[in-house]
């Protein structure tokens, strides 16, 4: 069995998608209490460390398979001020101080697309020779997340490691071009569970995938789906962006229904059994700030077929 430790785990994304590649969890470090609480409730046999990555020694966990994480994406994001180095949130430093106490077989770190942009090309490479220099192959690669049959867009650059010492190659997931579902297709169960008699004509103008979830921080996050370009384009999908529902609308119901929670969830690749715990606002965060699970899938299975190769 393959060991994996995460930092940043969030609310499980990442680290669902690797438990389903095949990967344990020996340890998963998160510093938000919620996220936490979350972790706990959908796996309780997860070693789950709630507390600050500055404050977490790595040394005990020496020579495990996979070290991963989604290190936070405001320094780099277009939504933020982008920092890169500056910004006190950056933990890619800590990322690189726990590759060297731990000496992992791998490293699996993604970040937004703005980590790609020009502006931080002397840091993105700072970043990628320090893991290098570490004893590491390192490959790095925008994906997009709706190849992997995720029914939405959001891209996502990934940084992969492989110890020199690994006889295997990594190669990153073939991206399967128009192989995910559309919004309706997702998610008609869910907005006619309420016996809604629109459901149908609703389905099938909901024919795209959808634009990027949006999570938000703390301060500016919110339970609606984003910016006004964001809603404008689930306007087009026949969704009101500009809140959440608490559940699928009702018989009679007219206009552009809300999304739920599960909803959303269903959308950035979450199984329909995974919780998010009962504050919308919270919960809506969580799952737009979350890597989805398929993807990560997708690149662990490539990472464990490196890590197996004779």
């Amino acid at each position: 069995m393959l060991t994996c430790v995460e930092i940043c785990s969030g609310a499980g994304g990442q680290a669902l998608g690797l438990d389903m590649a095949g990967f344990h969890h020996v340890a998963l470090v998160e510093y938000e209490k919620e996220y936490c609480e979350v972790l706990k409730a959908n796996r309780p046999e997860w070693n789950v460390i709630c507390a600050d990555v500055h404050d977490f020694d790595g040394t005990q966990y020496k020579d495990i398979d996979l070290l991963a994480g989604g290190v936070p994406c405001p320094p780099f994001s277009v939504a933020s001020k982008q920092l890169g180095r500056d910004d006190e949130r950056d933990l890619f430093p800590e990322a690189i101080r726990l590759i060297g106490e731990m000496k992992p077989r791998a490293v699996m770190l993604e970040n937004v697309r703005g980590f790609l942009d020009a502006k931080f090309d002397e840091y993105r490479e700072h970043i990628l020779q320090s893991i290098r220099d570490l004893g590491y192959k390192v490959s790095i690669k925008l994906l997009n997340a709706c190849d992997y049959g995720v029914p939405q867009l959001r891209p996502r650059v990934v940084i992969v490691g492989i110890r020199n010492n690994e006889k295997g190659f990594f190669s990153y997931p073939v991206e399967r071009q128009n192989c995910a579902p559309t919004v309706g297709e997702v998610l008609k169960p869910l907005m006619g569970a309420n016996g809604w008699e629109s459901v149908e004509q609703w389905a099938q103008n909901a024919n795209r995938i959808a634009p990027t979830i949006v999570g938000g921080s703390k301060k500016h996050g919110g339970p609606d789906l984003g910016p006004v370009r964001s809603r404008i384009a689930w306007a087009e999908l026949g969704v009101d962006g500009n809140g959440v529902a608490n559940t699928a609308p009702a018989p009679g119901f007219h206009g552009l229904p809300k999304l739920t929670k599960e909803m959303i969830a269903l959308i950035q690749g979450f199984p329909p059994e995974w919780g998010f715990g009962k504050k919308k606002t919270a919960a809506c965060r969580m799952i737009g700030n979350a890597f989805p699970p398929p993807v990560a899938k997708a690149v662990g299975i490539e990472i464990r077929r490196c890590l197996e190769s004779e």
